[in-house]
């Protein structure tokens, strides 16, 4: 219950104060995004399957975003970056159907 409280508040906090993300960051932003959807969404499914450890779901969502950035980074850096950015996109894409179609067939499997 606390999470739940800690997202609307910050998610109402976001609206209010509308904070500028650095420009430096802006190419980083949907990879960021994206790796943060696939770690929430493979916990509700390690919920659901009764193996949720808060633990793992904190390394998981750092170590996905992470990850993700670092590899989007490195393809800038070697100048092929919209190829590494739309490969970890298919392969975040990827476990997040991956995840949305485990966490379906739970619920409607009763």
């Amino acid at each position: 219950m606390p999470a739940i409280i800690g997202l609307i508040v910050g998610v109402v906090v976001g609206i209010f104060i509308k904070p500028d993300v650095p420009v430096a960051l802006q190419p980083y932003l949907p990879i960021m995004v994206v790796a943060a959807i696939d770690a929430l969404l493979g916990s509700a499914r390690a919920y659901f399957e009764r193996s949720f450890s808060d633990r793992v779901f904190v390394i998981s969502f750092l170590s996905n975003v992470v990850t993700a950035v670092l590899l989007v980074f490195l393809g800038d850096q070697l100048g092929v970056g919209s190829q590494l950015t739309t490969a970890v996109i298919v392969v975040l894409g990827i476990r997040i159907f991956s995840n949305v179609s485990a966490i379906r067939r739970f619920i409607f499997r009763g």
